[in-house]
C-alpha cells in the first residue's frame, strides 16, 4: 500500500514537471521521501538483475552502450537514461515505465549511479552486477581525495552478488579484485597492451600512488579480458576477445578514447552477462547505432551548422575533452558553474592545459564561474572575446555571432542541462527524461 501510494504521488508530480517543461528529479525524491523502500520493491525481483555502472568519469555514455548491446540480444531493459545518477533520478526514471503495484515490464535494469550514492541504492538494492570504471579528481567539495571514491567503489563491489567487472589499467579499480567475495565472477577490460603509451591523456598520473600498480591478469583471467584496439580515425575499434570471437572493426558516432574505452567497457559487460549468448555481429551493429548522450559530444544542428556539446567536469575529462575536440577551428564557448552537482570547488580548473585553444581562441566564457575561466584562460594565453555570466544571453549572442560556423560548447553538468533544454526549445530535440532509443 505504502509502495502504490508513492508510486502515485511520485506519478503525480513527474506530470506537473513534464507540462512546465521537462525532466526533473524531484518527482523520485517525493517518491523516496513516501517510501523509502521503493527501490527494492520496484527492482529487486527483476529476473536477470540489476547492473550499476560507476566510476568518476564515462557512466553514461558506457551505460548508454551497454543497454544498447543487451537490446540488441533482446533483453526487456530498464534504465536512466539521463545521466540524472542519483537513487532519486533513476526513481523518477522508473515513475515513467512502473506500475501502481511496483511491476516494471523489464528483465534487468542497468543503471548508472554516482559513486556515493552507489552505496544508497545497493542498501535497498544490491546489485548482481557492477561495472566498475575509473577513479579520478571529481568534486572535491563532495568526495575529498581520490582514495575516498575508490573506497566507496570498493563497498560497491563487495555489496555486488554475482559479477564485477573491472578496469585493468586503473590500479585504483584494478585492486578492488581482493575485496570481491569469492563467489562473484570477476571480468575485465582494459586496452591493448600495444596502445599503453596514450592512456596517460585519460589518467591524472600526478595523483596515482607511485608504488600502486595495477593487477596481472594470469592466464585464465586474460581469456576473457575485454581489450581495446583503436584505429586511427578517432571512431573505428576493434575490441578483442582472447578465447572468443573478435567485435569489430566498429565505428562509433561518438569520437575520442575516451569513448572507445567505454565501448570497451560495455562490451565486456555484456558478454558477462549474456555468456554464450552475445553475438558479435549484433553487439557491433548495435554499437555503430548509439548516439552520442546528451551534451556529452552531441552534435546539434543550428540551422545546417553543427554545434557540439561537450560535458566536461574534471582535470581527465576536460584534457581529455581538449584532446579531442581542441585543436579544431570551430568557434568555442565555455560556460562554468560551481552547483552542488557541478562541484563547489573549480581551483581544479588550473590542473587543465588549455594552450590547444590559443590559435583561435574562445569566443564567450559563461556561466556562474565565467569570469574565473575567463582568467584561467588569460594566463594559459588564450584570448577570450567577453564574458556573460547569464547562459541564455550567451547562447543566444553565440548563435547570434558564430553563425554559419561549426561551433562548440564545453560546459559544466547543470550548464549543459540548462543550455540543451534552451537548445530543444529552439530546435525540436529529445527532452530530459526521454529515451529516443529504447
Amino acid at each position: 500500500m505504502r509502495t502504490t501510494l508513492a508510486l502515485a504521488a511520485g506519478k503525480g508530480a513527474r506530470a506537473v514537471f513534464r507540462l512546465r517543461g521537462g525532466g526533473s528529479a524531484l518527482p523520485g525524491l517525493v517518491t523516496e521521501r513516501i517510501d523509502p523502500a521503493v527501490l527494492r520493491h520496484t527492482l529487486g525481483s527483476l529476473p536477470r538483475g540489476v547492473v550499476v555502472v560507476s566510476g568518476t568519469n564515462g557512466k553514461t555514455t558506457t551505460t548508454k552502450m551497454l543497454v544498447a548491446l543487451l537490446r540488441a540480444h533482446g533483453l526487456r531493459v530498464f534504465t536512466n537514461p539521463t545521466g540524472s545518477n542519483f537513487t532519486r533520478g533513476v526513481i523518477s526514471s522508473m515513475l515513467g515505465e512502473v506500475g501502481l503495484r511496483g511491476r516494471l515490464d523489464a528483465d534487468v535494469a542497468v543503471v548508472e549511479l554516482d559513486e556515493a550514492h552507489a552505496l544508497h541504492f545497493s542498501a535497498q538494492v544490491p546489485p548482481t552486477h557492477s561495472l566498475l570504471l575509473n577513479v579520478a579528481r571529481d568534486q572535491l567539495d563532495r568526495f575529498a581525495e581520490i582514495d575516498h571514491t575508490a573506497r566507496l567503489l570498493t563497498t560497491l563491489a563487495e555489496q555486488t552478488t554475482e559479477g564485477v567487472v573491472l578496469n585493468v589499467d586503473d590500479p585504483f579499480i584494478s585492486r578492488i579484485r581482493g575485496h570481491v567475495r569469492q563467489d562473484v565472477r570477476v571480468g575485465w577490460f582494459g586496452v591493448d597492451p600495444s596502445i599503453a603509451d596514450r592512456l596517460p591523456e585519460l589518467q591524472e598520473a600526478d595523483v596515482r600512488p607511485e608504488d600502486e600498480a595495477g593487477v596481472v591478469l594470469d592466464e585464465q583471467e586474460l581469456a576473457g579480458a575485454a581489450l581495446l584496439l583503436p584505429a586511427d580515425d578517432g571512431r573505428g575499434l576493434t575490441v578483442l576477445c582472447p578465447g572468443g570471437e573478435d567485435l569489430g572493426p566498429v565505428s562509433l558516432r561518438q569520437r575520442g578514447l575516451a569513448a572507445m574505452i567505454n565501448a570497451t567497457a560495455a562490451t565486456a559487460m555484456a558478454r558477462h552477462l549474456l555468456g554464450e549468448d552475445f553475438r558479435v555481429e549484433a553487439a557491433a551493429a548495435a554499437l555503430e547505432r548509439v548516439s552520442p548522450p546528451f551534451g556529452r559530444g552531441e552534435v546539434v544542428d543550428v540551422g545546417g551548422t553543427p554545434l557540439e556539446l561537450v560535458l566536461v567536469k574534471n582535470p581527465a575529462g576536460f584534457t581529455v575533452a581538449l584532446g579531442t575536440y581542441g585543436a579544431e577551428p570551430v568557434a568555442t564557448m565555455i560556460a562554468i558553474n560551481d552547483n552542488y552537482a557541478d562541484g563547489r570547488d573549480v581551483s581544479w580548473l588550473y590542473d587543465v592545459s588549455f594552450e590547444s585553444l590559443r590559435d583561435r581562441g574562445v569566443a564567450l566564457t559563461s556561466g556562474v564561474r565565467g569570469w574565473d575561466m575567463a582568467l584561467r584562460l588569460r594566463y594559459d594565453g588564450v584570448e577570450v572575446g567577453d564574458v556573460e555570466p547569464d547562459l541564455d544571453a550567451a547562447l543566444d549572442r553565440f548563435l547570434r555571432e558564430a553563425a554559419g560556423e561549426p561551433m562548440r560548447i564545453f560546459c559544466t553538468y547543470t550548464a549543459m542541462m540548462h543550455l540543451r533544454r534552451r537548445l530543444a526549445e529552439r530546435f525540436g530535440l529529445a527532452r530530459f527524461g526521454e529515451d529516443p532509443e529504447a
